[in-house]
């Protein structure tokens, strides 16, 4: 038992844990935040780049793992552009990049590797390097409370507005290019339909047909989509 309750707690936990703690507190000091929430975890590898900050909101409780990218491009508005809300939890290795708008309601849940981006790179000039052509106007992103988003996928959206519906799941390595209403569980290349929540039974039930799926997103538009 004391061999295990030392391997639990190596003591070479504790350098990475400071190192947190010290990111986290210089960053809430000194980066002129959108807003910067109480009780959050900046893990000390972590990029977010101060000129970028004024842009950034940061919920209370808000947790972003090794190695997670916050990024904005320069549009010229001086709303935040990345919100997350409280309780939020980016895994690892994850990009939000946003040139408009991408908002994360409360206790959005992100799997590592997870790409949410509201804008691409320009290509339209093929005689010009694509990385001398600037980025496309894009769109805006809502990801709705309490969304878990599986590892390695991506919701991007190139124009427009994307909603994700409040409860909704995000399979491993999908690719979300359009809204789905709340309680969605999609899945594949681009992102489909699998499942929903039956508010009447009380379970999540597999979508059976087209039909039953426009009925179903009629529905959720009616009541709201967020």
């Amino acid at each position: 038992m004391f061999q295990l309750n030392m391997a639990a707690n190596d003591p070479l936990n504790l350098f990475p844990r400071l190192a947190t703690k010290l990111k986290t507190a210089w960053l809430a000091g000194t980066y002129p935040f959108s807003g910067f929430g109480r009780g959050a975890s900046i893990h000390y590898s972590c990029e977010i780049g101060r000129a970028g900050a004024p842009y950034i909101f940061i919920g209370d409780e808000v947790y972003l793992g090794p190695h997670v990218w916050l990024n904005t491009a320069s549009s010229g508005q001086s709303e935040a552009k990345i919100v997350l809300g409280k309780g939020c939890k980016i895994g690892r290795r994850s990009t939000i990049s946003a040139r408009n708008r991408i908002e994360l309601d409360d206790d959005v849940l992100l799997a590592p590797s997870v790409l949410i981006m509201d804008h691409n790179h320009e290509y339209s000039d093929p005689n010009a390097p694509i990385h001398a052509q600037g980025i496309t106007t894009g769109g805006r992103i809502a990801i709705g409370r309490n969304c878990w988003l599986g590892y390695n996928s991506v919701i991007f959206c190139g124009k427009g507005e994307l909603t994700l519906g409040h409860n909704s799941v995000v399979g491993a390595n999908a690719v979300v290019t359009r809204s789905f209403p709340p309680y969605s569980v999609v899945a594949g290349n681009p992102a489909s339909l699998i499942k929903t929540y039956d508010t009447k039974s009380g379970r999540w039930v597999r979508v059976g047909s087209e039909g039953n799926l426009a009925e179903f997103t009629r529905s959720c538009d009616a009541n709201g989509s967020r």
